[in-house]
């Protein structure tokens, strides 16, 4: 069974009766979840002196929801963390969401924490993500369950996403219409084709876990995660399609990736340029990956994070993938089978 060590803390161990260093472990497990078996990402205690495992009432709760959790996700559901981003996307509140929508005031909070929807209420969720005309229409449907000032605040807010989202969902089309061409998979989209919610999760992976992430820096991770999964699976992780350009490689697009909602990019102004910012936009949610995606994602920037842009465009300029092939060619995804060890 795949398993990693996330930390090690002091913990009252059940075992010894006393504190001592705990290892957190993340393994992959199975649980049934109504008509089906289900692997999930399990988070366990061990404790090395007895060489015995347990699991505390928070965690196992919080277990029961990644199997639930892994189980929606299996059958195409909302996750109780995309049901949280929802209503975060317009500032609502259990409830507000719940009336909303015109359900039982709790019934939000009960998805968000332990009931599984159903299809039909699923897909009015998605309505309201995907749609926020929509949203509105709700809304002024249930005013009477607002206060006045509390539902013009609402108002306003869904008109907000309404004007942010056009302009994503234009880059989004900017981004597929770039790769027209690339619509067969192939040696330079690494045999996948482009995914663009995978896409959006790794810039925001990157984001949320590298501080001082910078625009050029993120388009090296890119590849590097893109290369790396290419190496150990035969396919890229995103379908992203890499040219060979002086700061090494870059995705076509990588300009319109900015836009992608995981991520807002803050413009920092220095004596006579500006650098472009990567701040996570949102918290990822770490079951859109595979454990061989995470196993990757770890890898790439657990060696980078410290790497100043400099250094990973000169490590970037050493790789085989860089050193045959010119300036602006496609980057064949087959040259990734030479990348170099991290070291």
């Amino acid at each position: 069974m795949k398993e990693s060590i996330l930390k090690e803390i002091c913990y009252d161990c059940p075992f010894c009766d006393e504190e001592h260093s705990i290892r957190v472990k993340k393994k992959i497990s199975k649980a049934k979840i109504k008509d089906g078996l289900v692997e999930y990402e399990q988070i366990v205690y061990y404790c090395p002196k007895e060489d015995e495992e347990f699991v505390p009432g928070k965690i196992m709760d919080e277990n029961l929801l990644r199997a639930r959790d892994a189980y929606r996700t299996s059958k195409g559901l909302l996750t109780s963390e995309e049901i949280k981003k929802i209503r975060g996307m317009y500032g609502l509140t259990q409830k507000e969401f719940s009336c909303l929508l015109g359900w039982g005031d709790v019934t939000i909070g009960r998805y968000e924490k332990k009931l599984i929807q159903d299809e039909t209420y699923d897909s009015i969720m998605r309505m309201i993500q995907t749609n926020p005309a929509y949203a509105l229409e709700m809304l002024k449907k249930h005013k009477e369950k607002f206060e006045i000032d509390r539902f013009e605040q609402i108002k306003t807010s869904i008109n907000n996403v309404i004007r942010l989202q056009g302009n994503t969902l234009l880059k989004i089309q900017e981004i597929k219409n770039a790769y027209i061409e690339y619509d067969v998979k192939s040696d330079y989209n690494g045999y996948k084709l482009l995914d663009i919610e995978k896409i959006n999760a790794v810039i925001g992976y990157f984001a949320q876990y590298i501080e001082s992430l910078y625009k050029v820096k993120l388009m090296k991770l890119l590849w590097y995660a893109d290369a790396l999964y290419f190496k150990r699976e035969g396919t890229s992780m995103t379908g992203l399609v890499y040219k060979h350009l002086p700061l090494g490689a870059v995705p076509i697009a990588y300009n319109e990736l900015l836009y992608l909602p995981a991520v807002k990019v803050v413009e920092e102004y220095f004596d006579d340029f500006i650098s472009y910012k990567i701040c996570p936009n949102e918290e990822i949610n770490l079951s859109k990956f595979t454990f061989e995606e995470i196993s990757v994602l770890d890898e790439v920037a657990s060696y980078f994070k410290n790497f100043k842009t400099k250094e990973i465009v000169d490590y970037m300029h050493n790789e085989a993938a860089y050193i045959e092939t010119e300036t602006d060619q496609i980057i064949p995804y087959s040259l990734a089978r030479r990348l170099r060890d991290f070291s």
